[in-house]
Formats: structure tokens, C-alpha cells, sequence
């Protein structure tokens, strides 16, 4: 029996089950990805062994090394899963109904900060449409639907996806009012800071006004970060969207806005017709036509 003979006995499930391990490289890691337990694909991935007659993978305490028939196995298995994947978008995009699943994907600080009236608007217009949201920062493959439209910030939001522009943005810096009036009193005098942890200095814009930065900490979690400047632990940068629903930080004088990542909104061109999608973006594209201004001014 020939290579592609012997896979062909194998059912879809355990072939998705290869590549899922393949992919993460340890049970948990696929299990997760799957939505099943890590016992399921343990068994799946043996009943596949025994249908080849050959191990797929070595086992060792820190993951499954795969061997090079399971890496044949899950390209076999990645070519079947992007056609599934396909015929499923192009079966959604020719869906004209108002009502099913529809996944969006934006920023957790966005929706909590401007969008989330937008989206009550639309589960009220809609009402049998089953809105589903997944805040998060990541931009989720949506070639595999893990969302059906993304609401991304971003400099560069490549080229693989239709994406529209929603609108631009602009960053200011905020303090506390005393931290901001002691600093507006003496610009010389030392200004402490708190930053997101990828940032190496405070910005240019608020040096040349006020030159004494130091940096009190450092922060990988916007909530957390906003939580340290409210309680007076230093200046931050916030783009103007965000600050305006930020209370008990006022902006440090003198310093101008800055240029920030525009916002866009994605999705895959097999769905620009769904009506779901349509009906979305009815709601969208007039409300940060009408709303641009709290993104790019004071």
C-alpha cells in the first residue's frame, strides 16, 4: 500500500489531529487548539499509527517530536484543510441571511472605550444575528474564520486581507492634574514616567518640553499601565481615543499630538457579500465616518 493509499484510510478527524499536534508539539497544545481533550488526540493519533502500522511521532517528556511521515501527513492535511476552509468562505459569502453566527474581532480597550454602543446598536437591529466577540489585540486567522471581520490598529496591516481604512489617529501624553501642574510650574524639574514595556524612552514630543524624564516602571498591559498614571505614578502616552474615556488624567501641557496607528478594518474577500458582514458594516462605516474627530482631536 502506497504512502497516499494508507492516509486515505484515515479519517479526516485523526489526519486533523497530526496536524494539530505537528503544529504545537505537545498534546495540551494541540487539544487546544482543537477544542478536545488531550486524552482525544492521544487517542486519535494512535488510532492513525495503527492504521499506517508506523509511529507518526516519538514521544519524550517535554512534547511528541514528529517524524517526517507526520510531517508528510500534515502537509497532506494542511492542502485538505485550506480547501475546506475555502468552500466554507465562499459557502458564507453567498449567505445573504440576517440572522446565524457572526464573529468580530477588535480591541478590547476600543470596544471598551468607544465601540460597545455600536455593537448594542447592532444586536438590537439585528436581533437574530448571534453577535460573537473575541477582545483581543492579536489579529486572528480569519483565511480559517476564526473571525469574520477584524477591527485591527495597525501601521501595516498587510496585504492578504481586504481592508479598509476607518480613520486615522493621533497620541497626546496625560498626567494627573498635580503631576501636570508641577511639571507646567518647572519644566526642568524631574518628570516621572510609566511606559509600555516595548517603549525605551518617553516621547520625543513631551522631551522637548520636558528634558528630566525618568521612568518609575515599566508595564506589558495597557489597563495596567492606565492604572499607574491614575494613581500618580508617572506620565503616559495614550492615544486620544483612549484617553477621553480615561478619567483623572489631564493632558501635560505644552506637548502636541503625535501621529498614532490608524484603525482598519479587515476581512477575507471570499466574505465581502455576506449579509452579515453587509449589514455590519452598515453600522460601522457611518459611525466612525460621523465619530473620526474623537481619534484624531483634543
Amino acid at each position: 500500500m502506497t504512502c497516499v493509499n494508507a492516509w486515505m484510510q484515515v479519517n479526516w478527524d485523526d489526519m486533523r489531529t497530526v496536524l494539530a499536534l505537528v503544529r504545537a508539539g505537545t498534546l495540551a497544545g494541540a487539544g487546544e487548539a482543537l477544542g478536545v481533550t488531550y486524552t482525544t488526540v492521544a487517542r486519535r493519533v494512535q488510532r492513525a499509527e495503527d492504521m499506517l502500522g508506523q509511529s507518526l511521532f516519538e514521544r519524550h517528556p517535554d512534547g511528541y517530536l514528529p517524524t517526517a511521515q507526520a510531517h508528510s501527513m500534515a502537509d497532506a492535511a494542511e492542502q485538505m484543510e485550506q480547501q475546506e476552509h475555502q468552500l466554507l468562505r465562499q459557502l458564507a459569502g453567498q449567505d445573504r441571511s440576517l440572522s446565524g453566527p457572526f464573529t468580530l474581532t477588535a480591541p478590547q480597550l476600543l470596544i471598551q472605550a468607544q465601540l460597545a454602543p455600536l455593537l448594542a446598536e447592532f444586536t438590537l437591529r439585528y436581533p437574530e444575528i448571534e453577535l460573537r466577540v473575541k477582545a483581543s489585540n492579536d489579529l486572528l486567522n480569519l483565511t480559517r474564520r476564526e473571525a469574520d471581520l477584524a477591527i485591527r490598529i495597525s501601521a501595516d496591516p498587510g496585504d492578504t486581507l481586504v481592508g479598509r481604512r476607518l480613520c486615522d489617529q493621533r497620541s497626546a501624553c496625560y498626567a494627573t492634574p498635580e503631576l501636570a501642574r508641577r511639571a507646567s510650574e518647572d519644566p526642568s524639574a524631574p518628570l516621572d514616567w510609566v511606559l509600555f514595556s516595548e517603549h525605551a524612552a518617553a516621547p520625543k514630543a513631551a522631551l522637548a518640553c520636558y528634558p528630566n524624564a525618568r521612568i518609575r516602571g515599566r508595564f506589558d498591559d495597557m489597563v495596567a499601565l492606565i492604572a499607574a498614571a491614575q494613581a500618580g505614578m508617572g506620565a503616559l502616552r495614550l492615544p486620544l481615543f483612549l484617553a477621553r474615556a480615561t478619567p483623572g488624567l489631564v493632558p501635560l501641557p505644552q506637548v502636541p499630538t503625535t501621529p498614532y496607528a490608524p484603525i482598519w478594518m479587515l476581512s477575507h474577500r471570499d466574505l465581502q457579500h455576506a449579509g452579515k458582514l453587509a449589514a455590519f458594516k452598515g453600522i460601522l462605516l457611518p459611525w466612525f465616518k460621523e465619530h473620526a474627530d474623537l481619534f484624531t482631536h483634543h
